[in-house]
C-alpha cells in the first residue's frame, strides 16, 4: 500500500518527493523519453493530473506505467480525470474554499466508479495558499486561497482536516506560483497536525526544497519547473535524499 510506505518514510523522518505530471502540458511523444530521464534518479512518487485536461488520461497514466516502476498516484482536478491504471488516488477535498463541488459533490460522482476500480484511495486535505498569483486552481474551482501570512488560517484549516479524517494535507500554492507557501506556515501545520503533509507550487529551485523540507514538509511536489527544464528535476531529487542522509 502506498500509503503505508509514505507513513513508513515518515516514521524514520525520510523526506520524500513526487513529481507532478500534467497530462496538458507533457506531449505523449515525448513522456518516454522524459520518464528514461526521470528514472536515473527517481522521485518517491509520480502524480498525474490538473485543474483543467483534456487530454486522455488513460494514455498518460499507461504510458509512466510502462516505463517506470515509481507508484503512480492520481492527482484530480475533478471527477471525469480517474484511470483505472493508476496505483492510487489522492481523493482531494478542497477545504480552503467553499464551493461545494470540490468540497464533496466531485467526491460523490466519482465514489462508485473508485470502489469498482479497487485503487488505493488516499483522502487528502486540499488547501491552497495565496501564491502571488491567480492559480489555475483558484478560477476553476472558483475559492480564494488563505494568504500567505495568514498562517492560523491555514492551521485551523489543516487541524479540522484531520479532525474530519483526512489521511494527509496538501499546502498549494498553485502551478508555476509566483511564491512557494511560506516556511512559518509549513511549520505552524506540521507542528499541530500528525498526519503526511505535502506541500506543492512554487518549489522551482533547490533552496525552495531545502527550505519546505526543513520547515516540516513530508513529501515535497514539482510540476512546473519539471515542465520547463526537465533535466533540472535530478538536482532536486538529489536534494531530498541529501537531507535524509544528514
Amino acid at each position: 500500500m502506498i500509503y503505508e510506505q509514505i507513513l513508513s518514510k515518515r516514521s524514520r523522518d525520510k523526506k520524500q518527493i513526487a513529481l507532478l505530471i500534467d497530462p496538458d502540458k507533457t506531449e505523449q511523444q515525448s513522456l518516454e523519453g522524459l520518464l528514461r530521464s526521470v528514472n536515473r534518479t527517481p522521485p518517491d512518487l509520480i502524480f498525474v493530473g490538473g485543474s483543467l485536461i483534456s487530454a486522455n488520461i488513460d494514455n498518460t497514466v499507461k504510458a509512466v506505467k510502462d516505463n517506470t516502476d515509481i507508484p503512480v498516484l492520481l492527482f484530480p482536478g475533478s471527477s471525469i480525470q480517474i484511470s483505472r491504471f493508476a496505483d492510487g488516488i489522492l481523493f482531494l477535498s478542497l477545504l480552503s474554499g467553499r464551493n461545494p463541488e470540490f468540497l464533496i459533490s466531485h467526491h460523490v460522482s466519482s465514489a462508485p466508479l473508485l470502489k469498482l476500480s479497487g485503487m488505493e484511495v488516499i483522502s487528502t486535505g486540499y488547501i491552497l495558499i495565496d501564491g502571488g498569483k491567480v492559480s489555475s486552481v483558484e478560477y476553476m474551482s472558483n475559492t480564494k486561497p488563505i494568504p500567505g501570512e495568514k498562517t492560523d488560517l491555514a492551521v485551523a484549516t489543516a487541524i479540522a482536516g484531520e479532525m474530519m479524517g483526512m489521511k494527509m494535507l496538501y499546502l498549494e500554492a498553485g502551478s508555476g506560483a509566483l511564491n512557494s507557501v511560506p516556511a512559518s506556515m509549513i511549520y505552524g501545520v506540521k507542528t499541530q497536525t500528525t498526519v503526511p503533509l505535502i506541500v506543492g507550487g512554487g518549489l522551482n529551485s533547490v533552496k525552495k526544497i531545502e527550505t519546505a523540507c526543513n520547515a516540516g514538509a513530508d513529501i515535497v511536489v514539482v510540476g512546473n519547473a519539471f515542465e520547463k527544464d526537465p533535466g533540472s528535476f535530478g538536482n532536486f531529487v538529489n536534494t531530498v535524499r541529501d537531507i535524509n542522509d544528514q
